[in-house]
């Protein structure tokens, strides 16, 4: 595995100031109370107001976004735009898959690190329950025809044609799980590593509880702090993250059946991260805007790494993105204080953690001498995750990240590392500090 110096490392430093999210909200199969635009808007207005500086001071805006509705084209500038950030203010929306935010954020390390800007509003949204539902190749060519037929007798011909299998609907979401290039959907490539590393559906689902019982905890001791209470229209609001299964136990998720590998498979609802409705936001800056503003400080990035791997095995790619990185910044898994890997599900982070320490998958995949030693799981996803919390997909790296520092910040602690795997076959990580 070849190094490289990080861009980051070489540059300026990058300093995390503040940050918010909204809650993160549960799809209950009908479009949400929530726009993408209108859940970036809100967590976005509350960061805002709090600042010593106004909304125009920003260089640029980055947001991450996979399915922005059709009058959300590049969804940064819409947000941008009604957060009052000016009409001069360049805005640009960047899509990795689950890793949108992450990547949002990467690139605003990187204009910061250096010197193109000085202070950027980064982050990631996601409304998973208003994913469009499309019409098929077969009624669009048909409403094509039709529009064409100038004479009455022309529609006529036009109109017999229809047929009602037309009207089957593309489910937009649907289509956007699934990779076109193996031809399987996130669920079934996590089949794949629960075979590969015989990953038993019980602990799976011990996983799955573990992450429920921690996003409680961490609910009742006030550590979500970064959470901005958002209005609905109706006048409703929300203030907690609403996937939250207190009552669950082993019992009630051992009853639930598989969903994408029926009977047979081990993946089911309650041991996978839930579709739902988010957003996120980080306001990175230079020391010169630090030092301008009078910013507080809550960390700094100092690395950042992508990889790619297997599409059918994408599940993995936190190992080949952060085995790299703490390679290149010379760490041991116990020097990293605490870690964050999103989870799509349960056993694509149990897969991971067992790469991380097999030496045969180190040496064969990752091209290393040796395997890692074991990451600690008392101080990973210590607040729950993705199992718990949710993952709307553009939102979920940015909002790592900044529970991550907030964790560092709270707990005294130096450094951490914050990962994802990403659909299609990618990884992606990010190495933070906190500065004291």
């Amino acid at each position: 595995m070849a190094e490289r110096i990080s861009p980051l490392a070489s540059g300026r430093p990058v300093y995390i100031v503040d940050g918010s999210r909204t809650p993160f909200l549960r799809a209950r199969g009908k479009p949400g109370a929530f726009t993408a635009s209108d859940l970036a808007f809100q967590a976005g207005r509350a960061l805002l107001l709090r600042q010593p500086f106004a909304p125009q001071e920003f260089d640029q805006v980055i947001l991450g976004c996979v399915m922005p509705g059709p009058s959300e084209a590049n969804i940064a500038r819409v947000v941008a735009l009604r957060l009052g950030c000016g009409e001069s203010m360049p805005a640009w929306t960047v899509q990795r898959n689950c890793a949108s935010g992450l990547q949002a954020l990467d690139s605003a390390a990187r204009a910061v690190a250096s010197g193109d800007s000085d202070l950027i509003l980064a982050g990631g949204v996601e409304s998973m329950s208003h994913a469009p539902v499309l019409l098929g190749t077969a009624m669009v060519a048909w409403l094509g025809q039709l529009s064409q037929a100038r004479s009455i007798p022309a529609r006529l011909k036009t109109l017999a044609r229809f047929r009602p299998a037309f009207m089957k609907p593309v489910i937009g979401l649907r289509q956007g799980l699934t990779d076109p290039i193996v031809e399987l959907n996130m669920g079934q490539t996590a089949e794949i590593l629960a075979h590969r590393f015989d990953i038993s559906r019980e602990s799976m689902d011990a996983f799955a509880l573990r992450s429920h019982q921690r996003l409680a905890r961490a609910m009742k001791a006030g550590h979500l702090n970064e959470i901005e209470t958002i209005y609905a229209p109706d006048g409703t609001f929300h203030d907690v993250d609403d996937g939250l299964r207190s009552d669950s136990s082993l019992e009630k998720l051992a009853a639930l059946k598989p969903v994408f590998d029926r009977p047979f498979g081990k993946v089911t609802a309650g041991n996978s991260a839930q579709i739902t409705d988010g957003a996120a936001w980080v306001i990175m800056a230079s020391e010169l805007a630090v030092k301008k503003f009078d910013l507080p400080v809550m960390g700094q990035i100092l690395d950042t790494q992508w990889a790619g791997l297997d599409p059918a095995q994408m599940g993995l790619g936190p190992v080949y993105a952060m085995a790299p990185l703490v390679q290149r910044n010379h760490l041991k898994s116990h020097e990293v204080d605490y870690w964050e890997i999103n989870e799509a599900f349960a056993v694509q982070v149990q897969a991971c953690l067992r790469a991380w320490q097999d030496e045969t998958f180190c040496k064969n995949e990752l091209g290393l001498r040796e395997a890692f030693d074991p990451i600690d799981e008392d101080r990973l996803n210590v607040d729950g995750g993705g199992v718990s919390i949710g993952h709307p997909v553009g939102a979920s790296g940015a909002r790592i990240v900044l529970h991550l520092v907030k964790t560092l910040q709270r707990t005294n602690s130096r450094r951490g590392v914050a990962s994802l795997c990403i659909g299609g076959g990618q990884g992606g990580a990010m190495l933070v500090e906190r500065v004291a």
